[in-house]
């Protein structure tokens, strides 16, 4: 037998075995004492898989990658694919496993005994210091999920005007529901996709925040280009507090960018398809439009608890969670199996992101934070 056939053999038995182990994973059979494991060796191959042996190949792998982004006609690949697998889930199912704003992102946990809550709470005044946010401010979220940013913002800061931008119709609704039940009259919610909504001059805005948008990108030339035209001009005070800024909140690893590919792993397959794993130094390479003040990187170990403690929640709640799944299941002319598909793959999705972010003591996979400002 030549050794192309005896490697084709092999990779079909492989990709048998994934197969049969997913099948389990779907039903909730295989116990998390053997799944977490499994996921620790998967992420220490990916870092294998990632590295080239060196420092100066390891960059030319990075400056390839950078080319091929920018080289893409388009912003975003997928985007559908992020509502169905992501953002158009049942929102009573989320909202059960998430904390009581519902922040569907990593959240800060200073001396580690935090409640979620607190946590959520936290990372958002974390945002308004970086931001350098006030009271009486035009502010975009873009890419506002569940509305957990909007909604603080526009409670804390009365009289600033908040607009809220999101893929999702159901995330819309959720959000116009929350505002009008706290009595929140400054928040506007827009549902549209990014590849081609624009302003077109009808809007500016005086801070941009994005918290958690980004891996879903491509084409971060595209995309920055399009956000600066967003920003507020400068004002002709000069003055450093009225400069227009933009914030952005990612996750990402430590050194190396790579991307989600279909056919590349269950987290593809599964969660997040046509998504990417920015670089914490990405945005450096990306400041034709917008020039970078200051970069900040937070410790794996805070998205770790996060995901913990969204999973401890899941299984709190899990007899409503899986009601809630098989009924939506229905209500989209689907077998109720696949909404029971839905709940146990959550539980495997929070616990990968709990022990990817936890790896080698926070230090691989963590959070990266980041403040432009614009070129006029």
């Amino acid at each position: 037998m030549t050794t192309t056939a005896t490697t084709t053999m092999a990779g079909t038995v492989t990709d048998k075995v994934l197969n049969v182990g997913y099948a389990l994973l779907d039903k909730g059979l295989v116990p998390d004492f053997i799944v977490r494991p499994v996921i620790r060796a998967l992420c220490r191959e990916r870092l294998r898989e990632i590295n080239h042996g060196s420092l100066e190949r390891n960059h030319a792998a990075k400056m390839q990658w950078i080319e091929g982004v920018r080289a893409r006609d388009t912003i975003a690949d997928h985007t559908d694919k992020a509502n169905e697998q992501h953002y158009e889930v049942s929102t009573k199912f989320i909202l059960s496993c998430l904390g009581p704003y519902a922040k569907y992102s990593s959240c800060l946990y200073p001396t580690g005994r935090e409640t979620l809550a607190e946590a959520e709470i936290c990372m958002m005044e974390s945002y308004c210091e970086k931001a350098k946010l006030r009271d009486g401010l035009d502010i975009l979220d873009l890419g506002c999920g569940w509305g957990s940013l909007s909604l603080f913002l526009a409670q804390k800061y009365p009289n600033a005007r908040i607009t809220s931008l999101s893929n999702s119709t159901t995330q819309k609704a959720h959000i116009d529901n929350a505002a009008k039940s706290r009595g929140l009259t400054n928040i506007e919610v827009i549902t549209a996709d990014v590849n081609t909504f624009d302003f077109n001059g009808s809007k500016t805005f005086d801070r941009i925040l994005s918290i958690e948008m980004f891996e879903h990108m491509k084409n971060y030339q595209m995309l920055l280009a399009k956000v600066s035209t967003w920003l507020r001009p400068k004002s002709s005070t000069g003055k450093a507090e009225d400069e227009s800024l933009l914030f952005i909140h990612i996750f990402c690893h430590r050194t190396t960018p790579y991307h989600f590919e279909e056919g590349d792993s269950w987290m593809a397959q599964t969660f997040f398809s046509g998504g990417t794993m920015p670089s914490h130094d990405l945005f450096l390479y990306f400041q034709d439009d917008l020039t970078l003040i200051r970069s900040w990187y937070i410790n794996g170990k805070h998205y770790a608890h996060t995901c913990e403690d969204w999973l401890k929640l899941q299984d709190a709640n899990a007899k409503e969670g899986l009601a809630e799944l098989e009924r939506d299941a229905k209500a989209k002319g689907l077998d109720p199996e696949e909404g029971r598909k839905a709940f146990y793959r959550f539980r495997v999705f929070y616990m990968a992101c709990a022990e990817l972010f936890a790896l080698n003591g926070g230090e691989e996979w963590g959070v990266g934070h980041y403040l432009f400002k614009r070129k006029d």
